[in-house]
């Protein structure tokens, strides 16, 4: 299983105490990228990196950001417009999310099933790994609390050769996207919620590619200038039956593409349910 290693965030109890999904518009910190103080080209090590070197070689600068609730207005967004979407009441076989094999098993084929009948124009599906994140401690993954994209122009085109090598020329010829179907595991989300920009408010030099290196190849991802054009969306409360569709990449639309980060709702408490998550990342043909 591929997993995507980047910055996450510590845990504290110092907050109020909350028990309820905060709603409504926030205004927040968000972390986005900062270059390398040498100039350098900017990477991040999958795993543990080589000896003398660093997880990665860039910073992060803070900026508070309003954050305006999808809650009400999903009708509104759409991924060709917007790069992302909401599905709400979807159900899933899948509950436990505790073993890989399972989850390939029952709930691939329902977020294969999801894709063919919500996405416009898709043919075919292809999902290739996904990531399961809980906001605690001992969590193999955390929420991620830095903005950025999974994917960049030319790593989309090398997935497609990676996973379909001998159709590659084929598929790249015609419409391909990646996109992320991203929800909520253990109910409704209280803490660590997910920020998405709206992408038409996202101009191409607001994006930086890093080089994303895994022990075997090397992938990019895009770190996120801040830019104070930019529109900040939240779905206040998501749960288990809700999904977020995340669209990383789009051959027909190269400005389709969502920037995204967990953050720290100033609202959220030490009370709050620590937030547990999976993603799965798929291509999408046609």
């Amino acid at each position: 299983m591929t997993t995507t290693t980047q910055t996450q965030t510590k845990f504290q109890s110092s907050l109020p105490i909350s028990r309820s999904p905060p709603r409504g518009p926030v205004t927040a910190s968000l972390s986005f990228y900062s270059p390398p103080s040498d100039g350098s080209a900017p990477f991040n090590y999958v795993e543990a990196p080589p000896a003398g070197q660093p997880q990665n070689n860039f910073g992060i600068v803070n900026h508070q950001v309003q954050i305006h609730d999808l809650r009400g207005h999903e009708a509104e967004f759409s991924l060709d417009r917007n790069a992302f979407d909401t599905l709400a009441n979807i159900p899933s076989q899948e509950t436990a999310f505790a073993d890989d094999t399972h989850i390939k098993k029952v709930y691939y084929p329902e977020v294969e099933k999801l894709l063919l009948e919500t996405v416009p124009g898709a043919q075919r599906i292809l999902l290739f790994d996904h990531t399961i994140r809980r906001a605690n401690p001992n969590a193999a993954r955390a929420p991620v609390t830095r903005v950025h994209i999974d994917q960049t122009p030319s790593s989309a085109a090398a997935r497609v050769r990676l996973h379909l090598p001998e159709e590659a020329d084929a598929l790249l010829e015609g419409r391909y996207r990646i996109i992320n179907v991203w929800r909520p595991i253990n109910g409704a989300v209280e803490s660590f919620p997910l920020a998405v920009a709206d992408s038409s408010t996202v101009r191409d030099e607001d994006l930086v590619g890093i080089e994303h290196r895994y022990p075997d190849r090397t992938g990019e991802t895009a770190g996120v200038k801040h830019n104070v054009g930019q529109k900040w969306w939240y779905w206040s409360g998501m749960g288990d039956e809700d999904r977020l569709l995340l669209q990383c990449f789009d051959s027909k639309n190269m400005g389709g593409r969502v920037p995204h980060t967990a953050f720290v709702d100033p609202r959220s408490g030490e009370g709050s349910k620590p937030r547990e998550s999976i993603e799965v990342r798929a291509l999408v043909f046609g």
